[in-house]
């Protein structure tokens, strides 16, 4: 692994440092675009590929462990249970939006759906934990990633000026990055971007939001269950058990140990500081390895209708979600 976390080392340092003359754009931003341009030049090596695995998936969900140490259970409930009206609000839009747009565009069931949950919950988490239910192809699978990663990397690039000039506040902008971003490393790069304690309250609403994927893959497995076997439900119970055990992320409970551990006591006031800076930093790692990882040809095969309703789901839960934020009084 050892190439590929050094490399994605070396991007975050230099963004890290470009970060500090930036600070307007910050060093996530920077991580991630240095990343795509190399990623781009220098084409796809193979040597990389262990590490940068790594570091874009088990670093970043070690950040928001560290992130929980500095929160409490009353906060994570507070947010949590405050931001549902609008958290279903945007998941029943995405859903709905790619049913409706896969047909409209002839686009085929499966790569809707994918795309669908790919916005409306947790990105490539929610599209590899849907893929294991319905088993779409290979192509569709690769598809509606690229999709969803081109849209993160846009959110990434748009949301925090974007908040900054609409006048959020740290805890809308959290709300509106948490539920309109698709996957968790856009939202922490929004978030942190953003500044103003955004971050730990839009990492709340999204880890809420990820536990949408168990319904939503019950839902589905017992949908194509009943397809491919008509009325036997015998089939059914077992595949649901598995289910949950595989689509729920084991980084979820550690950040659940991480805030009860800081709620009763056991991370003092003045470790906060030196954790977050911590986590700020293997934030920019995480990014550096996504923006190595970057696959243009797999954006550009997705061809123009898949990135069309992925445009489309995006602009649509972004005003959603601003819209039941005003509705119910959180902005």
């Amino acid at each position: 692994m050892l190439p590929g976390i050094a490399a994605s080392v070396a991007v975050a340092s230099v963004a890290t440092g470009l970060g500090h003359l930036v600070p307007v754009v910050g060093a996530p931003v920077i991580a991630i675009v240095v990343g795509i341009v190399i990623a781009v030049v220098a084409g796809p090596k193979p040597v990389l590929a262990t590490g940068l695995a790594f570091s874009s998936r088990t670093v970043l969900q070690t950040s928001i462990v560290l992130l929980g140490t500095g929160l409490s259970f009353g906060q994570v409930l507070s947010t949590g249970s405050s931001s549902l009206p609008v958290l279903a609000g945007t998941l029943v839009t995405a859903l709905g939006g790619a049913w409706i747009l896969g047909r409209l565009l002839g686009i085929g069931t499966d790569l809707s759906v994918l795309i669908g949950v790919g916005t409306g919950i947790c990105g490539a988490s929610a599209i590899a934990a849907t893929d294991a239910v319905i088993s779409a192809s290979a192509a569709d699978v690769s598809y509606a990633i690229a999709t969803i990663f081109t849209f993160n990397v846009a959110a990434v690039l748009t949301f925090p000026t974007l908040g900054h000039l609409l006048g959020l506040g740290p805890h809308a902008f959290g709300l509106w990055s948490g539920t309109a971003v698709n996957d968790m490393s856009s939202v922490v790069a929004a978030s942190t971007i953003f500044g103003g304690g955004a971050a730990a309250y839009a990492i709340v609403v999204k880890l809420t939001r990820t536990l949408a994927i168990i319904p939503i893959t019950i839902a589905l497995s017992l949908w194509r269950s009943r397809r491919a076997t008509p009325g036997d439900g015998s089939a059914v119970a077992p595949s649901i058990a598995r289910r949950v055990r595989q689509v729920l992320p084991v980084f979820i409970g550690w950040f659940l140990v991480a805030v009860g551990a800081n709620t009763v006591g056991l991370f003092p006031h003045g470790l906060h500081a030196p954790l977050s800076d911590a986590a700020q930093a293997m934030i920019t790692v995480a990014l550096a390895a996504i923006g190595l990882s970057t696959r243009v040809r797999d954006v550009a095969r997705a061809g123009g209708k898949p990135l069309a309703m992925g445009a489309v789901l995006w602009l649509l839960v972004a005003v959603v979600s601003l819209g039941l934020q005003a509705a119910t009084g959180t902005i």
